[in-house]
């Protein structure tokens, strides 16, 4: 936080500095661990390369505690996704499983308290505690490992407006009668974000479930020991 205060004042006092380099500040480096992507996301209405993670705080209703992503700034890398669990398509469960899979790999390479996943729902009226726990066991999350969270906003109309406006994504629900026992779906964005231990931004896929598992994970694993 005092690091995100600093770099706010920096840019007020007229300072120019570039998005993932800040190696012309006294004190300061790159902001990122990892190098610029391939493809240049700075245009996108979602976070990308190099800049801060969204301040949010959400419950999770499993742990009955509230949940800040400025909580684990100086202190975890973050991956983070949006995700409802009557998800329909396997969407949601493969956005589960590259976070699921990079909370295998911080467990085996004992990091896992150096870092936080977060799945944040954007159907609380579906995904209570429970709905939200058994889903967590079928996609063989480690809920008691520590670091990982649902999050859900408190009605759906509280959680569209937030997701758009710090994250770009719009949610709507839209009613349905091609699934069996399902009323409305979401057509949504398969966004994941890779934080840093600063809270910046290392890396936004925005078709995560057309990226390789391997790659999210590998990239996760480049920036916790980073």
């Amino acid at each position: 936080m005092e690091r995100r205060r600093y770099l706010e004042s920096i840019a007020a006092s007229g300072v120019a500095f570039t998005a993932g380099c800040l190696d012309a500040v006294p004190g300061l480096g790159s902001r990122t661990v990892l190098d610029e992507p391939e493809v240049d996301l700075s245009a996108a209405a979602h976070p990308s390369h190099g800049d801060d993670m969204p301040e949010i705080s959400l419950p999770d209703p499993i742990s009955g505690e509230t949940v800040s992503t400025a909580d684990f700034e100086g202190e975890r890398v973050q991956l983070v996704t949006f995700i409802y669990t009557n998800c329909p398509d396997g969407m949601c469960p493969a956005l589960t499983q590259r976070l699921r899979r990079a909370q295998s790999v911080a467990a085996e390479n004992g990091v896992g308290d150096r870092a936080a996943f977060l799945a944040a729902t954007f159907d609380p009226e579906r995904d209570t505690a429970e709905a939200l726990e058994t889903y967590a066991g079928d996609q063989g999350v480690d809920l008691d490992a520590g670091n990982w969270h649902f999050l859900r906003p408190e009605t759906y109309e509280a959680g569209q407006e937030l997701y758009e406006e710090e994250f770009g994504l719009v949610i709507e629900k839209s009613e349905t009668d091609e699934y069996e026992g399902l009323e409305y779906v979401f057509p949504h964005y398969n966004l994941i974000l890779l934080a840093n231990a600063e809270g910046v931004v290392e890396r936004a896929y925005p078709n995560a479930v057309g990226v390789e598992v391997s790659e999210i994970v590998d990239d996760f694993e480049t920036v916790v020991n980073g």
